[in-house]
């Protein structure tokens, strides 16, 4: 400790001449020293701007000042939302911007169709109410790598997924069997009217749980716009470049979904909770905000 920093600490019990005197140095040299000092606010700052950086790599470089900042909540750091807007801005902190979403839809004209029930009305009040499914698809260097999700509309949650290098029925319907294995069956399935949602061997998966069947109308893509947003987030945060492999592509994709997007990743329409918090306070609560509807 130097003998500034030493008459800095005591100046609140001793007279700060004094000191300098005792400790042979000049007071003009004491204030000198004192101006260079970073002021409290600062230091304060510095230590933020620290957290903050480490939070936003944590998330990928995908995290926002106001998911950022529910996360410094969420550790017990009282700032303003303000704040941590400001700091990121002068880090130079800034989001991925979200990739537009590339329709992967071929229709069957011969298939069986399902008229839209979901018509657009993308609010639950409980788990298995409505889910939601789509297809995308993934670039590698090997070639494509496809991926069909379903989602739970109450938490968000991505209950069940498959993936291949062929966009198939099967492929639908081990991601369907994967979300019933895990949480049951839901009151309404929707999809888009794509060949692989349309075949008869999903279909009878569906009927035979009793499930009521929707489908987006033709060339509207926004029926689906919950689908279209997680896939879109997920291109962005995970895959916004091409893989060297498949099998590093799958990797990829099931630790985005399942230790990230699913456990930790902050949903702005859950509140800033993860899906896996949201479920937890559902459990515990019979009774939700009205900032967790739709």
């Amino acid at each position: 400790m130097s003998r500034y920093q030493f008459i800095a600490e005591q100046s609140s019990s001793y007279p700060i001449r004094l000191m300098c005197r005792v400790l042979k140095v000049s007071v003009s040299g004491f204030y000198d020293w004192l101006k260079r000092q970073p002021s409290r606010r600062a230091v304060a700052n510095a230590a933020l701007s620290e957290r903050i950086r480490v939070i936003h790599e944590q998330s990928r470089q995908t995290y926002g000042y106001l998911r950022v900042h529910a996360e410094l909540k969420a550790c017990g750091e009282r700032v303003g939302k303000h704040r941590v807007a400001r700091l990121m801005r002068q880090m130079g902190l800034r989001t991925k911007g979200q990739r537009r979403f590339q329709v992967t839809t071929q229709r069957n004209e011969s298939h069986r169709r399902a008229p839209n029930l979901l018509a657009g009305d993308f609010t639950a009040t409980q788990f298995n109410d409505k889910w939601l499914s789509d297809i995308t698809y993934i670039l590698t260097q090997e070639g494509w790598l496809y991926l069909v999700d379903i989602q739970d509309v109450f938490s968000r949650r991505i209950v069940g997924w498959s993936m291949s290098e062929r966009m198939t029925t099967e492929l639908v319907c081990d991601a369907w069997r994967m979300a019933v294995g895990r949480h049951g069956t839901p009151r309404l399935h929707h999809s888009d009217q794509g060949s692989q949602y349309t075949r008869e061997a999903y279909l009878s998966l569906l009927e035979t749980a009793e499930v009521q069947i929707s489908m987006s109308d033709v060339g509207r893509c926004y029926d689906n716009a919950m689908q279209e947003s997680f896939l879109g987030t997920l291109k962005t945060e995970c895959a916004d470049r091409p893989f060297p492999t498949r099998a590093a592509a799958r990797l990829a994709i099931f630790e985005y979904i399942e230790i990230w997007y699913n456990r930790q990743r902050r949903h702005s329409a859950l509140g800033y909770l993860s899906p896996h918090q949201f479920e937890q306070l559902a459990c515990s609560s019979p009774f939700l905000p009205s900032v967790f509807s739709g």
